[in-house]
C-alpha cells in the first residue's frame, strides 16, 4: 500500500535521510538469522515468544494473526500500526540508525523501499526455495539489494481504476453504468485530457459544492507513476535539475490547470477529506485496489459508489508494500517464517477478499476467490475482475531509487502550495521546488 499526505518541509526530510546514511555507516549489525532454541532456523522452536510487527494503515492481517497463532500456540503476535506510510518510514529509519527498537517484522511501501535496500546488512536475507517465483520479477527486484539479498517479501500492489459516485453522475446527466462510464472516460484509449474534459462536463450540471476529484496531489500520483524515470536514471543517478524531465513538469502544469476548476482542494487522509465522502465533496477519485476499503470506511451509509474498469493513460500502479525482518530482531528465524506465511499466495487471496488489497503473488492473482470477488458497497462491482484487468493494463514500472521519496515530496509540496494553500502560483511553486532540489546537493 501507498498513502500520500501533505508533506512536511522537504529539505528537513532530506537532511533526515542524510543523517540516517551517516548513522548506518557507523553502526553494525549481523545479517545472519538467529537460530531457534533447538539450533534450527525453521522458525518454530516451541519456545513461547512474542513477535512484533509494524504496519501502517490497513494490511488486513488481523484474522491471519489469529489463524497463525492457533497453528503456533507458542507464538503471540503483536501488531504496532502506524497511522501513515510516512510515520512508519520515520519510525523504521530512526530505529535503524539508533541500532535498536525495531519490531521483529516491519512493513515498507514501494516509495521508500529503495532507501532500505541500500543497507542490506540491517535486514535478514529472506531468500528461500518456498518463495522462488512467488512474485513478478519487478516486485522481487525492488526488494533485492545490489549484492543479491532479498530483504522484503511482497504483500500487495495497487492497480488503479476510477471510483465514482453514480448518484452524482445521474444528477449531472452523465451515464451511471460502470461500463458506460468506462467508455465515457475513453475506454482502453483513455487519456488524462479525457478525464479532465468529462470533469468539465460534469460541473455544468453537478450539485452545488461537488468537485470532480479530491486533490491535485492525489491525481498527480497516478500521472507520475506512468513515467519510467520521473526523477532518477535507472542506475539511481538523480537528474541534474528538477526541470530536466519535461514530462514531470508537463504533468504538474496539466493537473494544476485542471485543479483550478475540478479539484475539491482536500488533502488526503486529513479530516476535511474524510468528511468529504459524507458531504459529496467530489464525484471521482483515482482508485488503487487498496483504496476501496478506505472509501467504504469513510463513506459509510452512502450507497452511490461504483468502480469503472478504466484508467487514464492506459494503466497505472499506485502503491504496494513489503515485509522485512531487521537483524535487530531476537527471533529472526520465527519472524522470517511468519513473514513468509503472511505473504504466501493463500494469504494474499484472503487479504483481498477481506480488505481489498490486490495481491502481488502471481498464484493469488489467479485464485478463484480473487477473480470472482465482488464488492456490495460498490454496487456489487466485480472488483476481482476489474483489478485483475487493471493489473494487466500496467505497462510501465517506474524506477524508484534511493532519492525518489525525497524528490517526490518536493513536487507534492509545490502542488499543495497551489491547490490547497493558494499561497503560490504554479510557476512560483515549481521554482521554489527546483531551488530546494538544487539545495539537496544530490
Amino acid at each position: 500500500m501507498m498513502y500520500t499526505h501533505k508533506a512536511r518541509r522537504p529539505v528537513a526530510l532530506a537532511a533526515g535521510v542524510a543523517a540516517l546514511a551517516l548513522a548506518l555507516t557507523a553502526c553494525s549489525g549481523s545479517d545472519e538469522p538467529s537460530s531457534s532454541a533447538d539450533g534450527s532456523t525453521g522458525g518454530d522452536s516451541g519456545e513461547k515468544i512474542t513477535l512484533t510487527i509494524q504496519t501502517f494503515n490497513e494490511f488486513g492481517f488481523a484474522d491471519l494473526y489469529k489463524e497463525y497463532m492457533a497453528e503456533h500456540p507458542n507464538i503471540t503476535i503483536k501488531e504496532n500500526k502506524a497511522a501513515t506510510s510516512e510515520e512508519a518510514k520515520t519510525n523504521v529509519t530512526t530505529k535503524i540508525a539508533a541500532g535498536s527498537g525495531l519490531d521483529d517484522i516491519v512493513a515498507a511501501d514501494v516509495d521508500w523501499m529503495p532507501t532500505l535496500v541500500q543497507y542490506p546488512d540491517k535486514f535478514v536475507d529472506l531468500a528461500s526455495d518456498t518463495v522462488t517465483g512467488r512474485w513478478p520479477d519487478w516486485k522481487t527486484a525492488a526488494a533485492t539489494s545490489a549484492d543479491g539479498k532479498l530483504i522484503g517479501y511482497g504483500t500487495d500492489i495497487g492497480p488503479e481504476a476510477i471510483c465514482y459516485r453514480q448518484d452524482l453522475f445521474e444528477k449531472a446527466g452523465l451515464p451511471t453504468d460502470r461500463d458506460e462510464v468506462a467508455t465515457l472516460l475513453g475506454g482502453a484509449d483513455a487519456t488524462w485530457d479525457d478525464y479532465f474534459d468529462v470533469g468539465k462536463e460534469f460541473l455544468k450540471k453537478a450539485p452545488a459544492g461537488t468537485a470532480w476529484f479530491d486533490s491535485a496531489v492525489a491525481t498527480f500520483q497516478g500521472m507520475v507513476n506512468q513515467i519510467p524515470n520521473a526523477y532518477e536514471e535507472s542506475d539511481g543517478t538523480p537528474r541534474a535539475t528538477l526541470d530536466d524531465n519535461t514530462d514531470v513538469k508537463t504533468m504538474y502544469n496539466q493537473v494544476l490547470t485542471a485543479s483550478a476548476d475540478l479539484s475539491a482542494h482536500l488533502p488526503q487522509w486529513e479530516a476535511d477529506w474524510t468528511a468529504g465522502f459524507q458531504n459529496g465533496a467530489f464525484a471521482t477519485m483515482l482508485c488503487p485496489a487498496w483504496m476501496t476499503t478506505i472509501i467504504e470506511g469513510n463513506a459509510k451509509g452512502i450507497d452511490g459508489w461504483n468502480i469503472a474498469d478504466v484508467f487514464p493513460g492506459g494503466g497505472g500502479n499506485w502503491g504496494g508494500s513489503y515485509l522485512l525482518v531487521p537483524t535487530q530482531s531476537k527471533h529472526q528465524a520465527e519472524a522470517k517464517a511468519l513473514a513468509d506465511w503472511l505473504t504466501a499466495p493463500e494469504q494474499g487471496a484472503k487479504v483481498f477478499t477481506t480488505v481489498g488489497n490486490f495481491p502481488s503473488q502471481l498464484a493469488a492473482q489467479q485464485d478463484s476467490a480473487v477473480t470472482s470477488a465482488t464488492n456490495p458497497f460498490f454496487n456489487d462491482a466485480p472488483t476481482g475482475q476489474i483489478f485483475s484487468n487493471r493489473a494487466a493494463a500496467v505497462t510501465v514500472t517506474p524506477f524508484k531509487g534511493p532519492n525518489y521519496f525525497t524528490i517526490h515530496k518536493l513536487v507534492q509540496d509545490a502542488l499543495n502550495k497551489v491547490d490547497l494553500d493558494g499561497s503560490a502560483t504554479a510557476d512560483e511553486a515549481w521554482k521554489s521546488a527546483a531551488s530546494d532540489y538544487a539545495n539537496l546537493g544530490l
